[in-house]
C-alpha cells in the first residue's frame, strides 16, 4: 500500500514536471517568444496556454504594457547660446517582441539605445530654440517634434516612442550668479525708470496743484476786495447819510469816538486851548 502510494506520487512529480518543461503561459500584458537553440521560432501575443518542445525550446516573455524611462539631466545649448540642465522622461512601448529580441534582448539595453537617440534629437530641437522659449514658452511643438523623431529611429528595434517631455529646466550652476546678476541689474534699472516717471508725475501733479491754489487766491482775493469796496461804498453812504440827517450829532459822536480812541488812562497830549480838538470840551464848561 505504501509502495503504491509512492509509485503515484512519483508519477505525480513526473507528471508536474513533464508540464512544467512542455507548458507555459502567456499573460495579457506579456507576448512570448519560443526559442529552440536561442534562435526564435515563435512569437505569441494573444495570452493564453501554449506547448513547446522540452529541452530544445525555452520561452522569453517580453512587457507589453507602457514603459517609463526617466533620463538623467544634462546639460544642453540653446540657439542663443545659453546652457541649460534639462530633466526630461519617456513612455514607450514594444510593439514588435521578435525585432525588439533580435535587436536589443533585454530592457535595460533597450532604455540605452533610447536615452542616446532621445538626448541626440533633444539636443538638436533645443539648439534651435532660445532660451526663453525653452524655459517659459510653449514647448509642445519643440516636444511633439522630438517623440516623432525618436520614433522614427526606435522603430529599428521593433520599439514606439509614444511620448517625450520634459520635467523641469535648469541653469547650470555656474551660470546662476551670472544671470541672477543680470536680473538684478534689470530690475534696477526698471525701478529707476519707474522712480524717475514718479517724480516727472509728481512734479506735473504739484505744478498743477500750485498752479490751481493761485488761481483760488487770486480769485478769493478779488471777491474779497470787491465785497470790501462794496462794504466801504456802502458803510460811507450811510455816514453820508446820517450826516445830512443830523450835522451837529454826527459830529459829536465822530468827536466822542475820536476822545475814547486818543485818550486813555495812561495817554498824555500837549495841546494849545484853541485847538479845535477841546472845542468841545471847551463848550461843555
Amino acid at each position: 500500500m505504501n509502495r503504491a502510494a509512492s509509485v503515484l506520487a512519483l508519477v505525480a512529480i513526473v507528471l508536474v514536471v513533464l508540464y512544467r518543461m512542455v507548458a507555459f503561459q502567456v499573460p495579457e500584458w506579456e507576448s512570448a517568444i519560443v526559442l529552440q537553440l536561442d534562435k526564435p521560432v515563435r512569437n505569441i501575443n494573444e495570452p493564453g496556454l501554449y506547448w513547446k518542445l522540452p529541452l530544445i525550446q525555452r520561452v522569453i516573455l517580453v512587457e507589453k504594457r507602457l514603459l517609463e524611462y526617466d533620463a538623467a539631466p544634462r546639460e544642453l545649448i540653446t540657439r542663443d547660446k545659453q546652457q541649460l540642465q534639462v530633466d526630461n522622461f519617456s513612455r514607450w512601448k514594444i510593439v514588435d517582441p521578435l525585432k525588439f529580441y533580435q535587436t536589443v534582448r533585454s530592457e535595460a539595453e533597450a532604455q540605452s539605445r533610447l536615452d542616446d537617440i532621445i538626448y541626440s534629437n533633444l539636443r538638436e530641437a533645443i539648439g534651435r530654440t532660445k532660451q526663453s522659449e525653452v524655459v517659459s514658452g510653449d514647448r509642445k511643438l519643440l516636444l511633439e517634434h522630438v517623440t516623432q523623431e525618436s520614433n522614427e529611429r526606435a522603430a529599428s528595434y521593433g520599439i514606439k516612442v509614444v511620448d517625450v517631455r520634459i520635467k523641469r529646466t535648469d541653469l547650470p550652476a555656474k551660470n546662476e550668479q551670472n544671470v541672477f546678476s543680470r536680473m538684478r541689474t534689470e530690475r534696477e534699472r526698471q525701478a529707476k525708470k519707474f522712480r524717475a516717471e514718479g517724480d516727472e508725475e509728481a512734479r506735473k501733479i504739484r505744478s498743477q496743484a500750485e498752479r490751481e491754489r493761485r488761481i483760488l487766491l487770486a480769485e478769493a482775493t478779488r471777491k474779497a476786495e470787491l465785497i470790501r469796496g462794496k462794504g466801504d461804498a456802502k458803510a460811507v453812504r450811510i455816514y453820508a447819510d446820517s450826516y445830512e440827517r443830523d450835522p451837529e450829532f454826527y459830529e459829536f459822536t465822530r468827536t466822542l469816538e475820536a476822545y475814547r480812541n486818543t485818550l486813555g488812562d495812561k495817554t498824555s497830549l500837549v495841546l494849545t486851548p484853541s485847538t479845535e480838538f477841546l472845542r468841545l470840551l471847551e463848550s461843555s464848561k
